[in-house]
Formats: C-alpha cells, structure tokens, sequence
C-alpha cells in the first residue's frame, strides 16, 4: 500500500484549478453586470423595449 500515496493529487488538483477559474468567470460576470447596470440605469423605465434599447446603445457608446 505504499506505492498508492499521492494518488489522486492530480485529480485534486484539476478541480482547485477549476474551482478558481469558475470563482474567477463569476468575479467577472458580476464585475460587467455592476457596470452595465450602472451605465444603463435611466433605462429602466416602462416606456418599451425599443426605447430601452436604444437607450442602452446610446449609454454604453458613451453619447
């Protein structure tokens, strides 16, 4: 049974490399969401979603 220690270390260590990167995409995600939220945020009125779209464009190409 000596030959079998450190089996697995692999395996563990795909799944902390995974487990960061996964932890790295939502940090991500979130970051885009704060900022899309924050550029587009007198959007959010009722008025239609044409009207939100453009009204998105207009705000996030910075005119």
């Amino acid at each position: 049974m000596s030959g079998r220690t450190g089996t697995g270390r692999g395996r563990a260590l795909v799944g902390l490399l995974l487990s960061l990167a996964a932890i790295a995409v939502a940090v991500l995600a979130a970051a885009f969401i704060a900022r899309y939220a924050n550029h587009t945020q007198e959007c959010y009125r009722p008025d239609g979603l044409h009207q939100y779209i453009e009204c998105v464009r207009r705000n996030l190409s910075g005119h």
